[in-house]
């Protein structure tokens, strides 16, 4: 600060300085210099301004870009096999809360009118076991090979084609660590019956610790001792045109023992039991909170330091004639450029450790609306720590610049 002050106002007799800030309000450039030259006066303050903003930012952002991965992957299988309504068993949760529907659901959705096509698809837990001993409990999926949806996509060794064949299974490579197995052809058992990895997928995690295992609609149903025409979940699929809520509440009546929900109830619905009835996601939300209240009582303890520090030069601006308004727009630059260069940094530090994760079971998303907020909270969170040091400043006397 004796640095700005020596700068801009060293060279000028005191009352020419006076009447010059009498005369006319200090530019905006100047406001922004002294901000400048305050911040960076002391470094090791500075560094830990920065620091405790880049801590922030990162927190913030990997506690966020998990909630969101943690909404992706509740409803990945969801979002992969769209449809216009699903019915599901009366009292069901979320889609990885499976039961069985009776078998004869298919026939009576496909003679509702409006309908155009309805879709088994079994979802069932499994017991796996490895090849050198162990077990392991998965979520087995099947469906139908020739559907314009059948599961698994994101396919990077094998192929779909080749879970049609008798025995054959396919499961993300994130999961061959748990399985016990790691490359095409190997074999272990599901519920005490051989099968053989013919495919291998990438990315595709389940929100729980159960490995996704998707394998044809006969082969589940055989392995889960399903009956021919049993599945957890029709995915039905309507005409153009038809009226959506209309049909619902058709299929609905003929099957009073379902639920009939659409895509978007279905997806939220798994995403709220996950999140909130079991507290995963107030955990998350919580986390993020308090990264944000560390920057907050970082930045604010530096920036009160700082001005307390320089208090006597404070006073002697407001003796010169410049206004509190104009100080606590000094303090505010400096708040708002703390805050631009922590983000900065911060979130490149957020994206170098999300580009780490990606292949790993911890699924973490930045988006640009999560980005964009982010720098908001960001700013808006230096400026409110700025007003602790902007309430010692307006306080000052000027004439305490005379007792020194």
């Amino acid at each position: 600060m004796e640095l700005a002050l020596d700068a801009k106002l060293g060279a000028i007799p005191a009352p020419a300085i006076s009447k010059r800030l009498r005369s006319r309000k200090p530019s905006m450039s100047m406001a922004m210099k002294l901000a400048y030259r305050n911040l960076f006066h002391d470094r090791m303050s500075f560094f830990v301004t920065i620091v405790g903003i880049v801590f922030s930012v990162v927190l913030v952002a990997i506690q966020s870009g998990i909630y969101l991965g943690s909404q992706d992957k509740i409803s990945a299988i969801i979002d992969a096999a769209p449809a216009d309504l699903w019915v599901v068993p009366l009292g069901t949760k979320s889609y990885d809360d499976p039961s069985f529907l009776s078998g004869r659901e298919r026939h009576v959705i496909l003679s509702t009118p409006g309908v155009e096509n309805s879709e088994d698809m079994v979802v069932a837990f499994a017991s796996w076991r490895k090849p050198r001993g162990g077990t392991n409990t998965i979520l087995l999926i099947g469906t139908a090979g020739d559907s314009p949806k059948a599961l698994p996509w994101n396919i990077v060794e094998g192929s779909r084609a080749a879970l049609d064949a008798p025995d054959t299974v396919a499961i993300d490579q994130s999961y061959f660590p748990d399985l016990g197995i790691d490359k095409l052809g190997q074999h272990a058992e599901i519920n005490g019956a051989s099968v053989e990895l013919a495919a291998v997928t990438k990315r595709i995690r389940s929100f729980t610790t159960l490995p996704f295992v998707f394998t044809s609609l006969d082969e589940a149903r055989r392995l889960t001792g399903a009956e021919q025409d049993q599945a957890a979940y029709q995915r039905v699929s309507l005409v153009s045109g038809a009226d959506l809520e209309h049909v619902r509440a058709e299929i609905a009546q003929r099957l009073p023992d379902t639920e009939v929900l659409t895509q978007d109830e279905f997806r939220k619905r798994s995403q709220n039991y996950w999140l909130f009835q079991t507290g995963a996601g107030a955990a998350l939300i919580a986390g993020a909170l308090l990264g944000l209240i560390v920057g907050i009582v970082i930045v604010a303890q530096t920036l009160y330091a700082s001005t307390k520090d320089h208090i006597n030069e404070f006073a002697t601006l407001r003796a010169l004639g410049a206004g509190a308004g104009y100080i606590v727009k000094v303090i505010l630059m400096q708040a708002v450029l703390s805050g631009f260069i922590g983000y900065v940094l911060g979130i490149a530090l957020a994206l170098a450790a999300i580009r780490a994760a990606q292949d790993t079971k911890l699924t973490v998303i930045m988006t640009p609306e999560l980005a964009g907020g982010l720098f908001a909270v960001t700013i808006g969170m230096c400026v409110l720590a700025a007003i602790s040091a902007i309430i010692k400043v307006v306080r000052i006397d000027p004439a305490v610049v005379f007792s020194r």
